[in-house]
């Protein structure tokens, strides 16, 4: 399925420049996004794209130049640019690079289930269309829709100290949404789409759980148009995996990036209440939460041998028990801060240069099954799949939303509510973590829409986290 570009490697041999260091990171890229709606096949949308990153570095000074013609002369005329770029900074340049090593490393990568083709196009739209169907008929199901999204991404890192790193993989995304409305009130009940991506193939579906969700997912959006609204006080809260994502993501992926540590991301995606001196000292949660960077779960959407600066990634702790011991930092931003770090170097494509980025960020799993959280939960409610947040530029004080809620009292789980919400300040919630759910309810989840950087960088992002229990949380419902 894959055929890395033949004559790359023979092209980038050729190439000349008076830098010390140079390389060429290729991408290319295609997918498409299959949807029904209400029983309706939608147009497919299909998508291709193919380019190169050019980096050099001139007397310490580091620059690039991308571009789409994969000639000889268009790969020459790239890193000419980039070499004029670098000459032209060196008088305003606030770091030395020469001493930043590089890496010489030789390695493939690929998603597993790579030699499995998918179904055809008519077949994909042949099974959204069954699930699309198996959707009970009830005027009050307004919308629906099923949906499958696949990436194939190609990509080759060959640099002048050596270098030849080539990554095949695939992402499967399948999602289901059902929307119900009674004439004064809509909800919606969704299942994977934005909250479950994953490498591999047909596997990925029914790991999802799509196929004969239609009627559950349907029944639920008609309950929660039947629910009172979530209360509103102080609870304990029992946060499920697709929810638990979401947390990690904004409140400690986010805020433990170096880049925006050291102040790069100020004038677009805010800072962090994280610093640089917090690292080993700041108890950050629970003695409960360890948290890790973890590119080794094949199936997971950000497992991947080396970064795109070429640097060999394994899983690191974050915080142990926790306390905060390494940011999500690559090797420029370790070697400005002087920190250890992990190989998050990421690019969303090839005219894009690699910016800090989470991956796979994971809350590693405890012992509680999710019987015994639930048993040991006197007042308290349960919430999943996230439908809302709010965070502000520090990545603090924070406000989610989710689509489903059940009331937990004296250890047994109660009736449904709808609209329920909680809000705190991540320096004192992951302090609140009181159990985390063991492997059996832990999932391996992802998004494919995080976004950062100038000009903005939309990029995949894995997350796998057990169930998880907050004492005493600020809850509020629909009214409040």
């Amino acid at each position: 399925m894959f055929d890395f570009h033949p004559r790359l490697k023979q092209r980038f041999a050729a190439l000349r420049t008076g830098a010390e260091f140079f390389s060429l990171r290729y991408v290319r890229e295609s997918g498409q996004y299959l949807s029904v709606r209400k029983n309706v096949a939608e147009p497919p949308s299909l998508r291709r794209d193919e380019g190169a990153m050019l980096t050099v570095r001139v007397n310490g000074v580091e620059a690039y130049a991308a571009t789409n013609d994969l000639s000889q002369q268009g790969l020459q005329a790239a890193l000419d640019r980039a070499e004029q770029q670098a000459r032209r900074l060196k008088p305003h340049a606030l770091l030395d690079l020469r001493e930043q090593s590089v890496s010489g490393d030789r390695a493939d990568y690929f998603s597993p289930h790579l030699d499995q083709p998918l179904p055809s196009l008519s077949e994909c739209f042949e099974l959204l269309g069954a699930e699309s169907a198996s959707v009970p008929k009830d005027e009050r199901l307004v919308n629906w829709e099923v949906s499958l999204g696949i990436t194939h991404v190609e990509q080759i890192y060959l640099s002048s100290a050596g270098a030849e790193l080539r990554q095949a993989q695939r992402f499967i995304y399948p999602g289901l949404d059902v929307t119900a409305y009674d004439g004064n009130d809509s909800q919606t009940r969704s299942l994977g789409r934005e909250n479950f991506g994953q490498q591999g193939g047909m596997d990925v579906v029914r790991r999802c759980g799509l196929i004969g969700a239609g009627p559950q997912v349907a029944d639920q959006a008609l309950q929660l148009l039947l629910a009172p609204n979530a209360p509103q006080g102080p609870r304990d809260l029992l946060l499920m995996p697709d929810q638990m994502m979401l947390q990690i993501h904004e409140s400690i992926g986010h805020p433990l990036e170096l880049d925006r540590i050291l102040g790069d991301e100020r004038n677009y995606a805010g800072t962090s209440f994280v610093t640089a001196a917090d690292f080993g000292t700041l108890q950050y949660g629970s003695k409960l939460l360890n948290v890790t960077f973890d590119p080794d779960i094949p199936e997971e959407l950000a497992s991947y041998g080396h970064d795109d600066d070429g640097s060999a990634a394994s899983k690191q702790f974050l915080i142990r028990e926790g306390l905060l011991v390494r940011p999500l930092g690559g090797a420029l931003s370790q070697f400005r801060a002087g920190l250890d770090g992990v190989a998050n170097s990421r690019a969303c494509g090839w005219n894009r240069p690699p910016i800090d980025r989470m991956a796979n960020l994971n809350i590693e799993p405890g012992d509680q099954s999710l019987a015994q959280m639930i048993n040991g939960i006197e007042h308290g409610i349960l919430m999943s799949t996230n439908r809302s947040w709010s965070i502000d530029d520090a990545r603090n004080k924070f406000q989610f939303g989710c689509e489903w809620g059940q009331l937990i009292e004296n250890g047994e789980l109660k009736g449904v509510v709808k609209n329920p919400n909680y809000r705190g300040i991540s320096a004192h919630f992951w302090k609140s973590l009181r159990a985390v759910g063991d492997a059996g309810t832990a999932r391996v989840l992802g998004t494919p829409n995080c976004g950062k950087g100038e000009p903005n960088q939309v990029i995949r992002v894995g997350h796998a986290s057990p169930a998880c229990v907050f004492s005493n949380v600020d809850v509020f419902g629909g009214d409040a």
